[in-house]
């Protein structure tokens, strides 16, 4: 019980971590304009847009779940954000799902796909948008780990969550017409296998 706490009061943190220069931007542009989580991209997915979001989301999931495979074992000696559930088994579960959803998923959207992306792709449209918010969420994931694992696993860690951040901005904007909701859907997924890998293998 005490790890579902500590990850609750976690992922509030991270949540408004994550959210108070969005909400700033928001509240000194286009505060007037619509609601704070619509222009993030908390909004539905036109309902002729639906099957084939879905198909996306699936794919998108199985390929990043098979490299994540890849990258776990590539890490295996190595501490990481999943690290905390090693050997939990079965109890870990709810802490995973708390983890994965409210403290990862969720402000990692909130900051990359549905404040960042938008933001630079207004400005400069939405290829650049994509590139820059996929960019800097790789760097964000591998960065941290150049001192342990060394600067070529690092740059492929980079590499594969920059892709997989790349796509989920896709998918959102070009598929799912600018909701966010494929990209936590995929995002909170990929959290939830690594963190029940962590715990089982």
């Amino acid at each position: 019980m005490g790890e579902v706490v500590k990850q609750i009061v976690n992922s509030l943190i991270q949540i408004v971590a994550f959210s108070v220069i969005p909400f700033i931007w928001w509240a000194n542009t286009a505060r007037n304009e619509c609601d704070f989580l619509v222009w993030l991209g908390f909004k539905g997915i036109p309902k002729e847009k639906w099957r084939k979001t879905v198909v996306w989301i699936i794919v998108i999931t199985i390929a990043f779940l098979l490299l994540s495979v890849f990258i776990l074992y590539f890490l295996r000696d190595i501490n990481t954000a999943s690290s905390e559930f090693a050997g939990l088994g079965i109890r870990a579960i709810p802490a995973i799902l708390i983890y994965a959803i409210l403290r990862t998923a969720i402000p990692e959207e909130i900051l990359f796909r549905g404040f960042l992306l938008k933001r630079v792709a207004n400005r400069f449209g939405i290829i650049a948008g994509n590139i820059i918010q996929a960019l800097l969420f790789g760097l964000l994931h591998g960065v941290m780990f150049f001192s342990s694992v060394g600067i070529l696993k690092a740059i492929i860690i980079i590499v594969f969550t920059g892709v997989v951040g790349w796509l989920m901005g896709y998918v959102n904007e070009k598929i799912a017409d600018g909701s966010i909701l494929p990209g936590l859907i995929i995002h909170a997924l990929a959290n939830i296998f690594t963190g029940i890998y962590t715990a089982f293998f």
